[in-house]
């Protein structure tokens, strides 16, 4: 099942990470939601391959560290989301359909 594409309001507000919103639930380490707006990555289905962190000219995404996630020990962080131009490049590589793009 691929991201939820209406999840800013489908889901709550589960606070900040890194300068970006966090839409929940959230209960660390089995759930950590849906990391970003603009550039949304659903922490729950990220697999921590990093095509996205290869694939982006602009450099959005970081691989942090998510120990005990049952789907994997490492997440694609839109820790630079203000920086993306909307290619969507890493939306289409994304093998778990993990990401969405929104343009505001």
């Amino acid at each position: 099942m691929p991201i939820d594409p209406n999840f800013a309001v489908s889901r709550p507000s589960a606070g900040e990470h890194n300068g970006h919103k966090v839409f929940g639930p959230v209960q660390a380490p089995l759930k950590l939601g849906i990391h970003g707006s603009v550039v949304a990555v659903d922490f729950d289905l990220c697999t921590g391959d990093s095509k996205c962190v290869e694939i982006c000219p602009v450099n959005v995404f970081e691989m942090i560290d998510s120990p005990g996630h049952p789907t994997s020990a490492k997440k694609a962080d839109p820790a630079r989301e203000a920086d993306c131009i909307f290619c969507s490049a890493c939306e289409a590589q994304c093998p778990a359909n993990a990401i969405k793009i929104t343009q505001a």
